[in-house]
């Protein structure tokens, strides 16, 4: 292999991209404040001392909720470029697609409702 201007310019650049997002990080460990004053470990809560502790635990019903969301979520992507392909699509094949798409959706939301992830209990004790 010959090193050209080329392999020059790729590993410059490789250099100052991690410069670029290295020097930041470096600089702060030397530039930053080193305070260990006790306001300093609160969580901000709009300039008020906060009353109780900020780490409460959260039932596991909001972490069931948020991945549903974010796989029922994914799954509404899938349908946008479908929806740009289907006009242009020639005979059934698409539709049917979708259909079973569509269906095994709907057999999943079916699946969770009769398992009662959907129920949201009356009291959350923590």
């Amino acid at each position: 292999m010959q090193f050209d201007w080329l392999n020059f310019a790729i590993i410059l650049f490789l250099f100052a991209g991690l410069a670029f997002g290295g020097l930041p990080v470096v600089l702060s460990l030397f530039l930053s404040p080193k305070s260990k004053a006790k306001d300093l470990s609160l969580p901000y809560e709009c300039g008020i001392n906060p009353l109780g502790s900020a780490r409460v635990n959260f039932g596991i019903n909001y972490y069931f909720y948020a991945l549903l969301f974010l796989a029922f979520d994914v799954d509404v992507l899938y349908l946008f470029p479908v929806s740009v392909v289907y006009a242009n699509s020639p005979g059934w094949t698409l539709f049917w697609e979708l259909a079973v798409f569509l269906g095994i959706l709907g057999l999943a939301v079916v699946y969770f409702w009769r398992k009662g992830v959907f129920t949201w209990p009356r009291r959350i004790s923590f």
